[in-house]
């Protein structure tokens, strides 16, 4: 086996290894060397005309292309996309395991009756002046220090660069402040102490009033300038946590539905493999997830672009689906007024990998979010309520988009890679899944799944499908990702900037 074929509208295919010129592949010999991943015309196309992956256009001849040939940025040309959206109609309806059925993990049960998969005190700050306090608390608490309470996962500090130089109102602040709400209230948080600097435009106060948070033995704010100064506010920060550990510590693991489970997908270092192996699998784990009342979240508005309109299909109403191509509407604007392009994506390595265009991406990217009904379309980090496969608006770039989901109350993330990306995140594990085997092994110790057995062993996407599956509850009832024991996380909290710094 030399090539995937994905569809036999396709008038491309893709070069599971380098083919030398001169191989023969279906009906054509190859013009030219083809990288592993790169893609091969079938027939000739014009210039000027689409070309086909997918059964999807994924970008337009910008020379006369002859059979043979090697398809990629020097003769594929993008343009910014045209659909006629549908809305509704693909729906594939759901078959719901019974609730005394579904399958279980071992989670934290708090208070307010949801579910974290881990039991960090977390330190979060409300503005970049503040980011020194905090994580000069969090090192405080080594793992010697630590290991008097087991049934706590750390201290973590959550810092960023913005919370200040901003407007006070708008698309901006309003994300930043459902940043700071959702990482207050997560569920993977036993304990809460809020940092801020005391005259920072991003205010902890009009936080804790706009969403009714109350402080209480595990849930503390201070100022730097009320507590006076950086060394007294260490201190002082220390000396609450200590008083929280004990407290954070005395909550077990109990067994938890599947339903509790809210999953972000996530895919970043992407390779031509990425829409054929582990996205796929990912999905197909999605309608598992769904199945059993869970939630899988997909993000990055930038690279959906190009395959909204198979999503709209799967709306659950027509609201639903506008409120989608309201975003795709929006990042169109955003882009041009900032003087970019939709198609800035593919980055380097993807195009190195095999990717050409956004449209090509977008549409391998999509399939993360498997095949059962959209439920609901939300803004950056605000909270997920809907369960089944859902969408949140966010960049393309993996830690701000992360940030926003486990904002929104994403307890697991799943993130598949090509290039092999470095990523982990914190409250919620990271579980990555290689689209390639090769890749796999050479980064065993950053890898959890090889989803490259789908093409060089012939394991069903199903199959690994369960098995991404499996690991959800895995991780969710403890066993430490991958990502997780290197220590991964502790930078890759970024809320994403909108609007202009002033």
């Amino acid at each position: 086996m030399q090539i995937v074929r994905l569809d036999d509208a396709d008038n491309v295919v893709t070069a599971i290894r380098s083919l030398e010129a001169g191989t023969p592949v279906e009906n054509v010999l190859t013009a030219q060397l083809i990288p592993s991943g790169h893609k091969i015309a079938t027939a000739a196309i014009a210039q000027g005309a689409p070309v086909f992956k997918y059964a999807q256009v994924i970008g337009y001849a910008s020379q006369d292309i002859a059979e043979g040939e090697h398809v990629h940025t020097h003769n594929l040309a993008f343009r910014a996309t045209e659909a006629a959206y549908e809305f509704s109609t693909d729906l594939r309806p759901v078959a719901l395991v019974p609730e005394d059925q579904r399958d279980t993990f071992m989670g934290y049960r708090r208070e307010n009756g949801s579910v974290g998969t881990r039991n960090y005190i977390a330190i979060v700050t409300s503005v970049n002046c503040s980011a020194t306090a905090a994580r000069m608390i969090a090192d405080h608490f080594t793992p010697a220090l630590l290991a008097e309470y087991p049934n706590v996962d750390g201290v973590a500090a959550f810092v960023h660069g913005t919370g200040c130089g901003m407007a006070g109102d708008g698309d901006g602040f309003e994300a930043l402040q459902r940043v700071m709400w959702g990482y207050a209230r997560h569920p993977n948080h036993g304990g809460v102490l809020m940092v801020g600097l005391g005259c920072e435009m991003n205010q902890i106060d009009w936080l804790l009033e706009a969403y009714g948070l109350k402080q209480g033995p595990l849930f503390h704010t201070m100022n730097i300038q009320n507590v006076a100064g950086l060394r007294r506010t260490v201190e002082l920060g220390i000396k609450k946590v200590s008083e929280m550990l004990p407290l954070a510590n005395r909550i077990q693991r109990t067994p938890c539905p599947a339903s509790e489970l809210k999953v972000a997908l996530q895919c970043g270092g992407s390779d031509a493999w990425s829409g054929i192996t582990a996205n796929p699998a990912l999905g197909y784990a999605c309608d598992l997830l769904a199945a059993q009342g869970g939630t899988g979240v997909l993000a990055e508005t930038p690279e959906i672009y190009g395959a909204e309109h198979l999503l709209t299909r799967r709306a659950v109403t027509p609201q639903v689906g506008e409120k989608l191509v309201g975003l795709i509407r929006w990042w169109e604007d955003y882009t041009a007024r900032n003087n970019g392009s939709m198609d800035n994506n593919p980055s380097p390595g993807n195009k190195k990998g095999g990717l050409t265009t956004i449209l090509e991406k977008s549409l391998g990217a999509a399939a993360k979010g498997g095949t059962t009904p959209l439920t609901g379309v939300y803004k950056y980090a605000e909270p997920v309520t809907a369960p089944g496969f859902t969408f949140m608006d966010s960049p393309g770039y993996d830690p701000a988009s992360v940030t926003g989901q486990i904002a929104g109350g994403c307890n697991l993330v799943c993130f598949t890679t090509g290039r092999g990306s470095a990523f982990g995140s914190k409250p919620s594990p990271t579980i990555k899944v290689a689209t390639n085997t090769q890749m796999a092994q050479r980064m065993v110790d950053d890898m959890d799944v090889d989803a490259g057995t789908i093409l060089g062993e012939g394991i069903s996407v199903a199959e690994k499908g369960r098995e991404i599956y499996e690991m959800f509850l895995s991780v969710a009832s403890g066993q430490p990702s991958k990502s997780e024991a290197q220590g991964l996380g502790d930078y890759e909290f970024v809320p994403w900037q909108i609007g202009a710094v002033m």
